[in-house]
């Protein structure tokens, strides 16, 4: 809905300076403005329209640099209404809406460069051992159940994985008193070796605003990022223990997309019982363990663990993600569509409904989207 208001704004916007040229070459009357405009000046007004034009194409095919031609158009513009203020003073508006939007654009933009720079670190920072196909006696020292769920994900035969790349649909509550869910889109990417993730999230708050986020995990180290607008911080957590911890929890959770990685140096396994085995993850100074649970026929059901949900909180909170879907992609049994909940005094706050839509192994090169 924005989107198709900021198009309108930008086109009548744009059109309304075309008169101003058509006026100062006496080839059509512009009753808007009562003073007379000079060829220099009406040569400015075409020079601002053809701006303004370029920009509402360049936005409307959703280019990444609009906004570099919409500054220098509303830059014109308003030069031009300061010239003829007394009769164009209210297109003042209509720039400072373009202008906010193109600052919105702007730092939307660096937020999705500092994502692609990270990730190439990440990439390159990656010192994959050598890949060898996973047999049998790969995991035979693990729990049984664990035995079984690899089994049933059809990693045998296959080779190890280095590396993931995936995307998710989203479905979220950022308050556990919102009644309605925002929808999402998120990608994220692994290492394996060393255990590292970038996933970052784009959504809207109240249908209208809208919101980015990046959690990561690297060198044992995390951090949280959620950004209104693309600009302004409302969370930016990181060099915090409890942090570091979080996020280790997560990429222990999420290895489920990936199994073979269960069987890292990092990771160490215990059984429970017959459906269900904890895994205690260690890595660069970063602790966490988590409970896995299966069911009969090694499909993983959940994931629990105590987690820290704010730096803030004095004691960890329960962290469920539970499947809800299994499929199998690209030849692995993973669960497609997952729930995650917050136990809060004793309700529970389901944030979360992901969904995998694609997911890659071993990609020889860091995916740009």
């Amino acid at each position: 809905m924005m989107r198709i208001v900021l198009i309108i704004l930008i086109g009548i916007h744009g059109l309304i300076h075309l008169f101003g040229f058509l006026k100062a070459f006496n080839l059509s009357e512009f009753n808007a403005i009562t003073h007379p405009i000079s060829k220099t000046f009406g040569v400015l007004w075409l020079l601002a329209f053809l701006l303004f034009s370029i920009t509402l194409i360049l936005y409307f095919f959703r280019s990444n640099y609009w906004w570099l031609s919409g500054f220098f158009s509303v830059t014109i513009s308003q030069l031009l209404i300061f010239n003829y203020w007394s009769d164009a003073k209210f297109g003042t508006i209509a720039n400072l809406i373009i202008l906010f939007a193109a600052i919105v654009a702007n730092s939307y933009l660096r937020f999705e460069n500092q994502l692609k720079e990270e990730r190439n670190v990440l990439y390159q920072s990656a010192h994959p051992k050598n890949l060898e196909i996973i047999d049998k006696q790969s995991f035979n020292n693990l729990p049984l159940i664990i035995q079984k769920w690899l089994s049933n994900s059809g990693v045998i035969g296959k080779q190890d994985v280095s590396n993931v790349y995936l995307t998710q649909e989203l479905l979220l509550k950022l308050k556990p008193e919102q009644k309605n869910w925002s929808t999402g889109k998120a990608e994220q990417y692994f290492t394996v070796y060393p255990p590292a993730f970038s996933w970052n999230i784009s959504t809207e708050m109240n249908s209208i605003l809208n919101v980015v986020g990046r959690d990561k995990f690297k060198d044992g180290k995390g951090e949280m990022l959620i950004k209104l607008l693309s600009m302004i911080p409302v969370a930016n957590a990181k060099h915090d223990k409890k942090v570091d911890q979080a996020t280790l929890q997560r990429y222990l959770a999420e290895i489920v997309w990936f199994p073979s990685a269960s069987l890292s140096q990092y990771i160490k396994w215990e059984a429970i019982n017959d459906y269900s085995a904890r895994a205690t993850m260690e890595y660069d100074g970063t602790k966490g363990t988590g409970e896995f649970h299966f069911d009969a026929n090694g499909n993983f059901e959940k994931f629990v663990t105590m987690r820290y949900r704010d730096p803030k909180d004095k004691v960890p909170t329960q962290w469920t993600v539970i499947a809800t879907k299994t499929k199998e992609i690209n030849g692995i049994k993973i669960p497609v569509e997952c729930e995650a909940s917050w136990e809060l005094e004793g309700s529970e706050w389901t944030w979360l409904k992901l969904k995998i839509t694609d997911i890659w192994y071993n990609v020889n090169a860091m995916p740009i989207h």
